[in-house]
């Protein structure tokens, strides 16, 4: 299975973020900002970084990329795609997830390994998770607060479409602790956390982060 990750002008998590695809079996494919197409491609990641155009507002001019038309189109047609950081940024400017990221709570830079409770495991990237589990991913932004208004934070709740959530204390100021989300029908998943960054003991934040990406291959397999 081909997974594409999105290379944007100033993506610091590309590389990270195709290792992570091989370590779980799958193949992957780098796709420029600039192509007009997924040919072949069976799921997208867009992955974390500074992307040009964050000085106006996280992800508003790299949501404008020409690839992304390509993106939305079909991730609305089921296509799993996983935004990590400035990618979940981008999907929320996209509107393919609500809310918005917002500065973070303290004003500083936060990058830590940060304790996670994956709360959804049906969705296309969190399957081969346990409900409840606690992992610890690498967490590091500045802009990682997560909001939006109350009747769709309630949406959120009711319909079980908050993906992870924040333990031991709020790193960021993200409201009800919300760590990433998914869309309605779980295939697109925004998260701030970098799972990619959680694949190999060598890196040191062990390889609670690699079932995002198995989770996605086994989900393309059964498909």
């Amino acid at each position: 299975m081909k997974v594409g990750v999105v290379t944007f002008p100033g993506s610091l998590d590309d590389v990270d973020a195709r290792r992570a695809v091989v370590l779980a079996g799958g193949e992957a494919v780098t796709v420029w900002h600039g192509d007009n197409g997924l040919d072949g491609i069976d799921a997208v990641v867009l992955p974390g970084g500074f992307s040009y155009g964050d000085y106006l507002r996280c992800g508003a001019i790299a949501r404008f990329a020409p690839v992304m038309t390509h993106v939305l189109d079909a991730a609305r047609a089921g296509m799993p795609v996983l935004g990590i950081c400035n990618g979940f940024q981008i999907l929320c400017e996209s509107h393919l997830l609500p809310g918005a990221l917002i500065r973070n709570q303290r004003r500083r830079f936060i990058c830590r390994d940060q304790r996670l409770r994956i709360d959804n495991t049906t969705t296309s990237w969190t399957s081969d998770y346990t409900a409840g589990a606690e992992v610890t991913l690498v967490l590091k932004n500045g802009e990682g607060g997560y909001v939006a208004d109350a009747s769709t934070l309630d949406s959120l709740e009711a319909e079980g479409r908050v993906v992870a959530r924040y333990l031991d204390g709020n790193p960021n100021g993200s409201v009800r602790d919300i760590a990433g989300i998914t869309n309605e029908r779980g295939n697109v998943v925004g998260l701030m956390p970098h799972p990619e960054h959680s694949v190999d003991p060598l890196c040191g934040a062990g390889r609670d982060g690699l079932a995002f990406f198995t989770s996605v291959l086994r989900t393309l397999v059964i498909a």
